[in-house]
């Protein structure tokens, strides 16, 4: 089959278009006929090898254990494994290739990949190959972090990063959980994120919202770029605080650590505000996971806006667009027949 091959760590114009067998499904997975692959920033990383920890996380010490890149796939049940029982040959699906919360290659950039039957769920007929395919790392992100007990009805959210693939996720969540969303980007993103539902929207080039002396219920914060210290001004004092921490394709964060040391320090800070409190470090629960995201997809109540697609061989064009920050929407590779 075709397939993006990676053979080493470094620029993701390193990544060539070549020939690698067709993947065997476990006992427990499916066997996809990819139709799209999302671009993201975690393929980013593992590309990179950066931060240097992920390549003991399971990504692999001096090269990738698994040369195919990507993660999030959406396409049609080619085979199954002998231990699945909730999916069949012909059934369209979308998922995450890796198991659990793992650092590494998925082999999704690939004209058929393997996924665990738990991280993949019936897409939706409403919704296109395309805007399946950019739902499941981004989706189970942001609904891990953002559950409905978080989100009590009439609750103010802001959601900072609004337009990327995390935070536009987190606005429509909060959204779907009824309460007053506003949304932090860029002037040329703004638009979409009022799209999403919104229901105001803050230009950060203008504007900074730890200043404007509003505070809120839940801030949901995809790039970090505030301190705690800031970000505490925009809080009210029985609010709470949820940092994703996109290191912006290694402009910020440690080299070796990435965010891992800012999370860590604001868990131990935890025990002395209770603005930190309510996260979990549990594995998730993506079969249930996957299932929610799926059930507000056939709802209407998320919505995936594609900003463009590209071919398989163009998959180091279309992650130097994602890296370019200009994106409006989501970047789609699509694998055609």
């Amino acid at each position: 089959m075709r397939a993006i091959v990676q053979s080493g760590y470094g620029s993701v114009d390193d990544l060539t278009l070549g020939e690698v067998p067709v993947p065997e499904p476990a006992p427990d997975e499916v066997l996809v006929r990819v139709r799209a692959a999302s671009v993201h920033p975690d393929v980013w990383h593992v590309v990179a090898g950066r931060p240097a920890v992920l390549r003991l996380m399971g990504s692999g010490i001096r090269t990738p254990r698994e040369q195919v890149p990507g993660t999030d796939v959406a396409g049609v049940v080619e085979a199954v494994g002998s231990a699945v029982t909730r999916f069949e040959p012909g059934d369209e699906v979308f998922g995450e290739t890796v198991r659990g919360v793992q650092w590494r290659n998925g082999g999704a950039f690939a004209e058929y990949a393997t996924a665990p039957e738990e991280g993949v769920a019936l897409k939706p007929s409403s919704v296109s190959f395309e805007e399946a395919a950019a739902v499941p790392t981004a989706g189970l992100i942001a609904l891990s972090n953002l559950p409905r007990r978080r989100v009590p009805a009439g609750s103010r959210v802001l959601v900072n990063g609004a337009a990327g693939g995390v935070g536009a996720m987190a606005v429509q969540l909060a959204k779907v959980y009824g309460a007053h969303v506003t949304g932090v980007d860029h002037t040329s993103k703004l638009a979409l994120v009022g799209s999403l539902g919104a229901d105001r929207v803050i230009d950060y080039t203008s504007e900074d919202f730890t200043r404007s002396g509003e505070r809120w219920d839940l801030v949901f914060d995809v790039p970090g770029n505030h301190s705690f210290r800031e970000i505490r001004r925009a809080l009210d004092p029985r609010g709470s605080y949820v940092l994703i921490a996109h290191d912006a394709f290694g402009a910020t964060g440690h080299r070796w650590l990435g965010s891992i040391p800012r999370v860590l320090g604001l868990v131990a800070r935890s025990a002395v505000s209770p603005q930190l409190r309510g996260g979990s470090f549990a594995a998730p629960d993506k079969r249930a996971l996957m299932g929610t995201l799926a059930g507000y997809l056939e709802a209407g109540q998320l919505r995936v806006v594609v900003d463009r697609t590209f071919p398989l061989d163009q998959a180091a064009r279309a992650m130097r667009h994602l890296m370019s920050g200009q994106p409006v929407g989501r970047v789609v590779l699509r694998i055609d027949d």
